[in-house]
């Protein structure tokens, strides 16, 4: 299976402050949106509760949220105890986007669509996560944010094997922020 991990950075891999987004960035929102689409995703719980509750779960996508509380439930989301479990749960789905009527529906070709390098599955966060993830990782989808805040969580290193595969280039937001969204891929 195929393992994408997707997150924004800035400059000094904070991903987080108070569990939560430290900065406004519709576009990376629509990117995140558009790339895991179709996609079961993994998450950690405190990902899960950072979520508005209007987006839990997340729409179109298999919610798939790793906690080591036995007894945690949440309508529209599984449970997984530990990573390794999360990611057999994810590799035996269907397609979320390929059943009718679930609004994941993509056209082909498309950048995180159907494709041999597709990831199956995407990894969204948090921090602990990201790390015990990385090693499992075919892709990553990278924003990257040019904007100096501080916080409690933080992107995991990568090492010398990532390689990057595309870079939008810097562009600016609707809130003026500067950022990139660069795809890494390892052989």
């Amino acid at each position: 299976m195929n393992v994408g991990l997707i997150w924004a950075q800035n400059p000094d891999g904070v991903i987080g402050a108070d569990n939560g987004i430290p900065w406004r960035l519709p576009e990376d929102m629509a990117h995140f949106k558009a790339t895991t689409l179709g996609h079961p995703v993994i998450m950690g719980r405190r990902t899960w509760d950072s979520l508005p509750a209007r987006f839990r779960p997340l729409s179109g996508r298999r919610n798939i949220v790793v906690t080591r509380n036995p007894h945690w439930t949440a309508e529209g989301a599984q449970r997984a105890g530990s990573l390794a479990s999360a990611l057999e749960l994810a590799a035996g789905s269907a397609q979320v986007g390929d059943e009718p009527g679930t609004g994941g529906e993509r056209e082909p070709g498309t950048a995180a669509g159907p494709g041999p390098e597709a990831p199956s599955a995407w990894v969204i966060g948090g921090g602990e996560i990201y790390r015990a993830a990385l090693p499992y990782a075919t892709t990553l989808s990278v924003t990257e944010v040019d904007a100096p805040v501080t916080g409690d969580t933080f992107a995991p290193s990568l090492d010398r094997a990532w390689r990057i595969t595309e870079d939008t280039g810097w562009l600016s937001s609707t809130t003026e922020l500067r950022y990139r969204i660069r795809r890494y891929a390892r052989p």
